[in-house]
């Protein structure tokens, strides 16, 4: 039987899935799972708990808004964890993630506050595109270290985790042993949950139960009709956003082009006028009027 033509509009990535997935407070485990993940692959201490500082109500959820579905979460240590899903590139892509950094770490202060109030502040992005081609590692790791001596740290309380999905997904792949377990799972889940057969997929995610967990939390999620109204609302509505940016962005371009050729004709007649040749014959090789070149000192 054919597939219908939206069969993954919703995928483990999805940013209504995901939200939802880590917000419910049933599903401590399972947030609990990735953080540790994370802190496991590059050997820091686990975590015990994880609080969702900013839970998600998809029942309030407007999908006709522009809303950042990211998870801020709390650890027993108070250090925060913020965890986005990117799926498309863009230029400003990594200012944007510093930039959310930063908002995150300057909101644990109030004016006035001690400075020893601060704690540490950990963004963790799953990227579906490729990002830094020239790293091997799929779990990249951006800490603030003296550049004559990478051994000296800065501070502990910044930490930018990449996890790059979609580099595995189009490097056939590989690079998936380099992971502690529990990261190879979750990389599993993300970029084969889609569209991998069920059983072969709980066989693969049976030593990481928490994922395998996350696994059943999306079959359910993504086979209800609810739910696929909602994301494909989201979809269109997102969809619609990128084609008026994408139209503003080219009528700026133009714009700019246009403006760009006034400047060159006008740099051009204040040439000319400093070597005298006529008004008029400027007029013809410029295309501006007698009146404009008069004007031009």
């Amino acid at each position: 039987m054919a597939k219908a033509k939206d069969d993954n509009i919703i995928t483990p990535t999805t940013d209504l899935f995901i939200a939802a997935l880590w917000s419910d407070p049933k599903n401590e485990p399972i947030l609990l799972s990735l953080l540790n993940a994370v802190m496991t692959n590059i050997r820091q201490p686990m975590i015990a708990k994880a609080k969702v500082l900013n839970p998600f109500n998809l029942q309030e959820y407007p999908t006709d808004k522009q809303i950042r579905l990211d998870v801020l979460v709390e650890d027993e240590l108070k250090t925060r964890y913020n965890i986005e899903v990117q799926t498309d590139s863009h230029k400003s892509f990594f200012d944007r993630m510093l930039y959310y950094w930063a908002e995150t770490y300057g909101l644990l202060l109030e004016r006035g506050d001690n400075y020893r109030k601060l704690r540490p502040v950990r963004s963790i992005v799953i990227t579906e595109f490729p990002v830094f081609p020239e790293l091997k590692e799929l779990h990249t790791v951006f800490e603030i270290r003296a550049r004559e001596n990478p051994v000296v740290l800065l501070s502990q309380h910044f930490q930018m985790h990449v996890l790059r999905l979609g580099d595995w997904m189009r490097n056939s792949q590989s690079g998936l042993d380099s992971l502690c377990v529990g990261l190879q799972r979750w990389m599993q889940f993300w970029g084969l949950g889609f569209k991998t057969e069920a059983k072969t997929m709980s066989t693969m995610l049976q030593d990481a139960p928490e994922v395998l967990s996350a696994y059943e939390e999306y079959r359910q999620f993504s086979a209800d009709p609810v739910m696929r109204d909602k994301a494909r609302a989201r979809k269109r509505f997102l969809d619609e956003q990128q084609i008026i940016m994408n139209d503003v962005w080219e009528e700026g371009e133009a714009k700019g082009r246009a403006e760009g050729r006034a400047e060159e004709k006008i740099e051009t007649a204040q040439n000319f006028k400093r070597l005298g040749v006529p008004v008029a014959t400027i007029a013809e090789a410029t295309g501006l009027s007698v009146a404009e070149i008069e004007r031009l000192g």
